[in-house]
């Protein structure tokens, strides 16, 4: 009888010991799940109803892509440096190797990674990226990476083509990093923040703004009803919140990340090769031919990773013939008579900016709307009938000079009020200005994009809509805000959303990645080859 009241005790006091520390211990604090921003304002169990009960189908859809993303996230703790995941002491291998490869094979590297102790990981969660290259014939392609959860990687390539190829892989971030980023994340909305600019006679007078604010001030509220968001500003002293006309983006000096997890994110932890302990092999024609598809680029299509890669900094699709648009003649028959809607961030910006050199024709309108780069941009060709207009995407938009807020137009209604036809092309884009906020806005914003795409292919079949992914950007930003796993996690929820949709998808993600381009602005080259994509899927 003793030993059982003995064995209860202890027990008992094993419960409560765990209990504390999953409430106090930051190495067990949990992620907030979707279902924290809509119930922690609740007061008790029938508030919780009603408020599931409000629940639109929005809402649902991203809880539960939230939860699906979430389930696939690295818990790992955090206990040390030396604990977490080296670069210089992981090793990579080529599984079954062969004497020589040939045009069309496929090969798979395994790498497994070790911590700065020597000590092999038992555990997945890393976030790696890998691409073989030929510098010389400006060529490469992205490897597919299938993570064992085991502290073993394996990483398929296709040979593409013949001639000297390397191998790159890149240690982006530690399991333990990608923890702490995932987490840092979902947090809050603290780490920007926007002066807005209000209109008090012949003065302006500023007030901070956000998604969020933490005050008891009284506040502007702003409800973007197409986004099924909120926008606040600090009410400014005797002046109505319908005065406000600009706003610009700032960083604050704030960090989710405790002192200790911000040693994860030295620019020397950061994309460290972690290097083969193999040369690069010699790629023969062995007499075959590769072969790609020769069905036309169309909406629709399933677009795969790897979706293509490079030869001669030329895009080659796996699943579709792309066709090259780089001489009037080719241009002529296509453009005549079209319009082409481009709504997103500077990244199709780049776009507009680069048409005139397919088509010598166009020339830019000033539509006097304000603002710097971020203003409308409309292009016209009077002879070939074709207009060209890019606007920005609304809220969350960083850019560090003022942008006029009439012209800060809702994504959605932007699609909502296009009549669509066979002649309309649109692109549509989401993704840098988002890194820096809880998944929860991409999401939602991303989701409800989806449904006005919906409607627009409903009234109008023959519209051409056409979604660019997400592309990398440089390695040494704020990591906490501009990191490529947050990127890479938005370009997996664009491909998700828009999935069995009939849309073209140009994936900017896999042709950044098989270049190495590491640059928010990608170059020309590869902007050309979007470009030819577009023009593909609308001709």
């Amino acid at each position: 009888m003793k030993k059982m009241v003995t064995v209860g005790v202890v027990l008992i006091t094993l419960i409560f010991l765990i209990s504390y520390m999953l409430q106090t211990s930051p190495l067990f604090a949990q992620i907030p799940s979707f279902r924290y921003f809509y119930e922690s304002c609740t007061d008790g169990p029938a508030e919780k109803v009603e408020t599931e009960a409000r629940l639109t189908e929005t809402d649902l859809k991203t809880i539960e892509l939230f939860s699906r993303v979430d389930a696939g996230m690295p818990k790992a703790l955090f206990i040390g440096k030396n604990q977490t995941t080296s670069a210089s002491h992981s090793r990579a291998t080529i599984l079954n190797p062969k004497n020589s490869y040939c045009v069309g094979d496929n090969l798979t590297v395994q790498v497994q990674v070790y911590d700065f102790f020597g000590n092999q990981k038992e555990h997945g969660g890393d976030f790696l990226r890998a691409r073989i290259h030929s510098p010389e014939l400006k060529a490469g392609a992205s490897g597919a990476i299938e993570d064992l959860t085991n502290g073993t990687y394996h990483i398929h390539f296709t040979l593409f083509w013949e001639g000297k190829v390397q191998f790159s892989i890149l240690l982006m971030h530690s399991s333990e990093a990608v923890s702490a980023l995932w987490r840092a994340r979902n947090k809050g909305y603290e780490n920007f923040y926007w002066i807005g600019k209000f209109v008090n006679g012949t003065k302006d007078v500023q007030a901070e703004c956000g998604l969020k604010l933490n005050s008891t001030e009284e506040l502007c509220e702003y409800t973007h009803h197409c986004h099924g968001e909120v926008f606040y500003c600090l009410r400014p002293s005797r002046v109505p919140c319908d005065e406000l006309k600009a706003m610009v983006a700032r960083n604050r000096k704030h960090s989710y990340l405790s002192d200790s997890e911000k040693s994860l994110f030295d620019n020397s932890n950061n994309g460290v090769e972690i290097k083969p302990l193999f040369d690069a092999i010699t790629v023969s024609s062995c007499n075959r031919t590769l072969k790609l598809s020769q069905d036309k680029c169309r909406t629709g299509m399933s677009s795969p990773f790897p979706s293509g890669f490079f030869l001669q900094n030329v895009w080659r699709p796996l699943f579709c013939n792309m066709s090259s648009y780089e001489r009037a003649e080719e241009l002529d028959p296509c453009v005549k008579g079209k319009l082409i809607y481009l709504m997103g961030d500077s990244t199709l910006r780049q776009w507009i900016l680069h048409f005139p050199k397919l088509v010598p024709g166009l020339r830019f309108f000033d539509l006097h709307n304000g603002g710097e780069w971020h203003r409308n941009y409309l292009a016209v060709d009077t002879e070939r009938n074709l207009r060209i207009l890019w606007k920005k995407h609304g809220h969350p938009f960083i850019s560090m000079s003022d942008f006029p807020i009439p012209n800060d137009a809702c994504l959605v209604n932007q699609i909502n009020e296009l009549i669509g036809n066979s002649y309309t092309a649109v692109v549509i884009t989401l993704a840098l200005h988002f890194r820096g906020f809880p998944l929860e806005v991409f999401i939602r914003r991303v989701v409800r994009v989806r449904l006005a795409v919906e409607r627009l292919l409903r009234r109008s079949p023959q519209t051409k809509v056409i979604v660019k992914t997400e592309n990398t950007r440089e390695l040494h930003t704020d990591v906490e805000t501009n990191s490529d796993f947050h990127g890479y996690v938005q370009y997996l929820v664009m491909k998700q959303v828009f999935k069995g949709l009939n849309v073209g998808v140009v994936d900017a993600w896999d042709m950044t990645v098989a270049l190495a381009t590491q640059n928010g602005h990608p170059p020309e080259h590869v902007i050309q080859n979007e470009l030819n994509m577009l023009l593909t899927y609308m001709c």
